[in-house]
C-alpha cells in the first residue's frame, strides 16, 4: 500500500519505522527545520532525521494548507495518510486526498485528553491508565471515529518520558495491523463517545512552577508529568536574585509545617512541607548546574532545615 507519513516529534519515529517495514512510504512530511541553541543553528525535526536514515523523501511545507504542498501530495497519490504528532490541524484539502482518508495515532484513550499534551496531563491529573488510540481524522481536533485502541497502566515510577517511550512503541505495534484491517474493510470506525471528552492544552514553562500549598501528591504528579520538560521547579531565596531549583525526582513523605518549609536537608534527601503532607526530593538541579542527588546538592549548597522555598 502506498502511504504518506506526516509527523514531527520523536514520538512519531518508531511508528514511521514500523510503516516503512510493511508499506510503501512514498513521502514523509514534517515541520520546517528550526533554529535552536545559543548559536541558533538549524536543526532537523526528529522525524526528518529518521526519514533520511531510511532513505525516504522529505517534504517540509510551512503550512499544510499551502497550495503547492497540496498539489505535491495529490501527485504522489497515496492510498492513506498516517499522521503522528505532526503539529498542525490538517485542512479538508489534505484530508480528502487519499481514498482511505487520514488516520492519526494519538496518545490517550479518546475522547479523554484531546489536544497537544495528553501524556503530561494524564500524569498531572493522577490517572491510573492511558493508552493509544488510532482514529480516522475529521476536521476537528482529535474528534474522528476510532479504529483501534490499546491501554496501559500508569506506574508510580512513570514520568512523561518513560510513558512517552512506551506509548510510542505501542503505537508502532498497533498501526500496521490496524491499517491492514481497515483497508480490508474489516474495521468499522466507531464514533467517539459524547461523554468524557477533555482537552489537554499545550504545556508552558510557567506550568512547571511548584505551589507548595498544594497537596504533596499533586506536586509529586507535577514532578513526574513535567520530566523532562519543562521540569517542576521552585526558587531558593538568598542574597540577590532567588535561585531556580529544578526537581528531577521526588517521593511522598510524611510531615507537616508551613508549605514550602525545608523540614530536613541531609543524606536521606530534602524534605519540603506541602499543603498536605510533604515531599522528599532525591534529585535536583540548580539553574546553570548539573543534575545531582540531594546529598550532592546539600554538600555544595547553603540549604538547611527551616528555610523557605517558593
Amino acid at each position: 500500500m502506498r502511504v504518506v507519513f506526516m509527523g514531527t516529534a520523536e514520538l512519531a519515529c518508531p511508528i514511521l519505522r514500523a510503516l516503512h517495514r510493511s508499506f510503501e512510504v512514498a513521502a514523509v512530511v514534517t515541520q520546517p527545520d528550526k533554529p535552536r541553541g545559543r548559536n541558533l543553528e538549524l536543526q532537523f525535526p526528529a522525524v526528518k532525521q529518521a526519514a533520511l536514515e531510511l532513505g525516504l523523501p522529505v517534504l517540509q511545507p510551512n503550512k499544510a494548507r499551502d497550495p503547492e504542498f497540496v498539489g505535491a501530495l495529490k501527485q504522489i497519490e497515496p492510498k492513506l495518510i498516517v499522521v503522528v504528532a505532526y503539529g498542525q490541524i490538517l485542512p479538508p484539502t489534505v484530508l480528502t486526498i487519499p481514498p482511505l482518508g487520514c488516520v492519526n495515532v494519538h496518545t490517550s484513550l479518546l475522547p479523554k485528553y484531546r489536544g497537544a499534551a495528553p501524556i503530561q496531563w494524564a500524569i498531572l491529573n493522577g490517572e491510573s491508565k492511558t493508552g493509544v488510540t488510532i482514529m480516522k481524522m475529521d476536521e476537528g481536533l482529535d474528534t474522528g471515529p476510532i479504529l483501534a485502541m490499546h491501554e496501559t497502566k500508569i506506574e508510580s515510577a512513570d514520568t512523561s518520558q518513560t510513558l512517552h517511550d512506551r506509548l510510542a512503541e505501542m503505537g508502532a505495534e498497533l498501526i500496521v495491523p490496524t491499517i491492514r484491517e481497515y483497508a480490508a474493510a474489516r474495521i468499522q470506525p466507531q464514533t467517539q463517545p459524547g461523554e468524557g471528552a477533555s482537552y489537554a492544552r499545550k504545556i508552558t514553562k510557567e506550568d512547571g512552577r511548584i505551589d507548595w500549598a498544594r497537596p504533596a501528591k499533586d506536586i509529586w504528579n507535577r514532578v513526574r508529568a513535567f520530566t523532562p520538560w519543562p521540569g517542576a521547579y521552585t526558587f531558593q531565596p538568598g542574597e540577590g536574585k532567588p535561585k531556580l531549583l529544578k526537581i528531577w525526582q521526588a517521593e511522598l513523605h510524611a510531615g507537616t509545617a508551613k508549605p514550602g518549609e525545608v523540614l530536613e536537608a541531609g543524606k536521606g534527601g530534602i524534605v519540603i512541607a506541602c499543603g498536605d503532607e510533604a515531599l522528599r526530593i532525591t534529585q535536583l538541579q540548580r539553574e546553570g548546574g548539573r543534575r545531582v542527588t540531594a546529598q550532592e546538592f546539600i554538600s555544595g549548597a547553603n540549604l538547611r532545615a527551616g528555610e523557605m522555598l517558593g
